[in-house]
């Protein structure tokens, strides 16, 4: 799909639509389609962009699987070289998941700055990824609302340090992981979709709002601004992935997801009537 065929399928797909019909919030969605269909990143962002030392990447590795990674570096490494080019010049670790990830292949892009409560999102194409970092030709930006960032949860490591040594690869998770998710106070959820592409989105709530188990976690959703993105990538492929980064420990996860509605309203933190449950299919903990 070239870049003018990808520019006219912006929007909101056919998941997402169906997801906000569900809702009960189509009309309201609707107002925020023109944001959703922006082709370029918006003016006023290239000095946020500058400033920014944490990004989340969402991407396929070279055998198919979805990943989401976190890309650090010192103020600078990410910039807008054109409105519809973005530059991430930060190479990804050798133990990272997506080091080797293909090029030519969709990704999603997360930037956000904790402290300041702030993200935007920017969805596109992975054309370049060498030694230099990454280069991404833009088919969708937007800023999201700072609901449920946490200022406090700091998830940067120091960037002058890339290194990340692997501690554990498996197919479950370990005691010390559901250690580390449940006294989590956020991640980073990558989902993805067969002709709109691959999302990054951020994920906030008290510690203790994702709980886990040996091969599944599941969380609750909070009301938000009712696009439905991620959801409506896991409407029509499960596919997922999610990051948390806690104490210089990063912990990725791979597989399967579905969203549970009418849940049992048993849970306080349950405020909507749906519920993510995850099933890891591949586990990968670093330190660095």
């Amino acid at each position: 799909m070239t870049h003018e065929e990808r520019l006219a399928a912006v929007g909101f797909h056919s998941g997402e639509l169906a997801v906000q019909r569900r809702a009960g919030v189509g009309a309201r969605a609707a107002r925020l389609a023109p944001m959703a269909s922006r082709g370029r990143l918006g003016d006023g962002t290239a000095a946020f962009l500058a400033s920014a030392r944490l990004v989340a990447l969402t991407a396929r590795d070279p055998e198919g699987r979805l990943w989401i990674s976190p890309l650090q570096g010192e103020p600078g490494f990410l910039r807008a070289a054109t409105p519809t080019r973005l530059h991430i010049d930060v190479e990804l670790p050798d133990m990272d998941p997506l080091a080797g990830a293909p090029t030519d292949q969709p990704v999603g892009v997360l930037v956000i700055d904790l402290a300041a409560r702030r993200r935007y999102r920017i969805n596109g194409q992975l054309m370049q990824r060498d030694s230099a970092g990454l280069a991404i030709d833009v088919d969708q930006a937007y800023g999201n609302c700072p609901k449920y960032i946490d200022p406090s949860a700091q998830a940067t490591a120091d960037p002058r340090r890339p290194d990340r040594t692997r501690v554990y690869t498996g197919t479950a998770l370990r005691p010390e992981d559901r250690e580390l998710i449940e006294r989590s106070t956020a991640f980073f959820l990558g989902t993805t979709h067969p002709t709109s592409g691959n999302d990054a989105s951020h994920r906030g709530g008290p510690a203790g709002f994702v709980r886990a188990d040996a091969g599944r976690l599941w969380w609750p959703d909070y009301p938000g601004n009712n696009m439905f993105n991620s959801f409506g990538n896991l409407t029509v492929d499960p596919s997922a992935a999610l990051l948390f980064v806690d104490a210089g420990t990063t912990l990725q996860l791979s597989g399967r997801a579905e969203v549970v509605w009418d849940a049992e309203q048993s849970d306080a933190n349950l405020r909507t009537g749906r519920r993510v449950i995850f099933a890891a299919q591949r586990v990968i903990a670093t330190r660095r």
